[in-house]
């Protein structure tokens, strides 16, 4: 029987389905029904929202390390139930069934990082320039966050936003990827059963333009207060506006067209590993996925040939298997990946493969395990003799496509490595030093690898990006704090008498009684 997923507002399923309902597959095996989403509209947001609103004051009123408690249930939770999560995500996703088991950690991670930071939320006691009297700051909720994310991660990303709005006294709306309702609804029950309690999370499956008509009257109304989003630049770029115009600062993780330059002084075996991790992992649907492999004319031709036989022979199919990559999200992926085929130019050269596009029968891939017809499976593309100039160069491919530009001295190699505006994530290969550091001062990206892939994060670092890639928040470690609470300044005057802070300094030092030290 097909699992009807609806919905999840005040704590109970919401199975009205206003807006049609959601036929999920396998993307590895389209003819398996994984489930049927029922979908809500901009009502159910809103309504999701007032459930929010309603229970959020008296779940800040909870001390924090109790907060924190729920997390580290949480945390139990989702490592009692690691391999059946990971299971799910492989099924719905098709993430090679390592990675799943690789995301599922990361919620895990980010459950023990936080779960003591329910005792960490410091303020500062601050010395005052008037007698008797003290300053205080405080750290405390925004309110209602609403929370939207995408389906490429589908537990590990929600987790660096959910996990730290709950702890810092926060209520949640949270609209998931609808083409991974099996997923959200297992992470959510996990979630719910952590000890929260009702109307303090909401999740909501909708799409994306009945979610921002939602979120739209939600803020507009003064039921949501702080919104966070990672998606698409352009989605991010409409997500912005609404919030500016409502005085509100988003958390905005969105793109990415992330460079891997290579020095002459590189190991090369090792660049072509990260290189092959970085563009093809997650079958190149990251938004740290490598965009553009910058190489040294030196050792450019000699690259090139390694990374071609490595990509070639990479195992891609069946992702319950060991392989590098298996299928496309969802056919609206694979789809709009045929369509970014055709930015490659008559000056570029293809290596990597026997063949562009979908994987068949008719176009096969050598080595390829499984049946290629039963999903969404793409080639893997290496588009050589990249330009400045070229749109390929511009645009995030959102699949396994990767691009190369040779460069001569260092100053081109940047140029190239900052030039089509995003900023999230960056790696340089090399052996010196020097260029390492050179590197990191003058990259945009938000997140700097040396001598290694450009995806990867850990619970305890800052992550996120800049231009195109978002708006410079942060998530992760103690950073995404400030993502989602607000400081407070208190002055306490105990002197019984009125002080006027800067106006009455000057009569303090010329009290009789006043000495400097000495």
């Amino acid at each position: 029987m097909t699992q009807l997923i609806s919905s999840l507002i005040g704590g109970r399923s919401d199975t009205a389905a206003p807006a049609g309902t959601l036929t999920v597959t396998n993307p590895a095996r389209l003819v398996e029904v994984v489930a049927e989403a029922l979908l809500g509209d901009a009502d159910t947001f809103v309504r999701a929202a007032i459930s929010a609103r309603a229970a959020q004051r008296d779940w800040a009123a909870v001390p924090a390390p109790v907060r924190g408690r729920a997390i580290q249930q949480f945390g139990r939770l989702v490592e009692d139930n690691l391999e059946s999560l990971a299971r799910v995500i492989t099924r719905e996703i098709g993430k090679p069934i390592r990675e799943s088991r690789g995301e599922v950690q990361e919620v895990i991670d980010t459950c023990t990082f936080f779960a003591s930071e329910g005792r960490r939320l410091y303020g500062q006691t601050v010395p005052s320039e008037l007698p008797d009297k003290q300053l205080f700051t405080f750290r405390v909720p925004v309110g209602v966050a609403a929370i939207i994310t995408a389906g490429n991660f589908p537990v590990a990303v929600p987790s660096w936003y959910l996990v730290p709005a709950l702890l810092c006294g926060n209520a949640v709306v949270w609209k998931p990827a609808e083409y991974a309702p099996a997923t959200a609804e297992a992470f959510a029950q996990l979630l719910l059963h952590a000890g929260l309690p009702t109307g303090v999370f909401q999740m909501v499956l909708a799409s994306g333009e009945e979610t921002f008509t939602g979120l739209t009257q939600a803020i507009d109304s003064g039921l949501v207060d702080k919104v966070g989003f990672t998606g698409s630049t352009d989605v991010g770029r409409r997500i912005g506006e609404l919030c500016g115009r409502n005085l509100q600062s988003p958390c905005l993780e969105l793109g990415g067209k992330n460079p891997l330059v290579i020095m002459p002084d590189a190991d090369l075996d090792l660049a072509v590993e990260g290189a092959l991790f970085s563009g093809f992992g997650t079958a190149g649907q990251r938004c740290t996925s490598l965009g553009t492999v910058i190489v040294h004319y030196d050792v450019h031709d000699d690259f090139l040939a390694r990374f071609d036989v490595a990509v070639r022979a990479a195992t891609i199919g069946d992702p319950t298997q060991d392989v590098l990559y298996g299928p496309m999200i969802n056919a609206r992926f694979a789809e709009r990946f045929e369509g970014w085929l055709e930015l490659i130019r008559p000056h570029h050269t293809v290596h990597g493969s026997t063949g562009l596009g979908r994987i068949s029968d008719a176009n096969p891939r050598e080595g390829f395990v499984g049946d290629p017809a039963a999903g969404l499976f793409v080639h893997p593309t290496v588009v050589d003799g990249v330009l400045a100039g070229d749109d390929l160069y511009r645009t995030e491919t959102f699949g396994p496509m990767v691009g190369v530009a040779r460069f001569g001295d260092f100053d081109e190699g940047m140029t190239l490595a900052n030039g089509h505006g995003y900023g999230l994530s960056a790696s340089i290969y090399t052996r010196d030093p020097l260029n390492v550091f050179r590197f990191r001062e003058r990259i945009d990206a938000g997140m700097v690898s040396v001598n290694n892939s450009t995806s990867g994060a850990e619970a305890h670092l800052p992550f996120g990006g800049n231009g195109k890639s978002g708006n410079g928040s942060r998530q992760s470690g103690i950073w995404v704090l400030d993502q989602f609470t607000r400081w407070q300044a208190m002055n306490w005057d105990y002197s019984g008498r009125l002080q006027k802070a800067q106006m009455d300094v000057a009569d303090v030092a010329a009290d009789p009684g006043f000495r400097l030290p000495g």
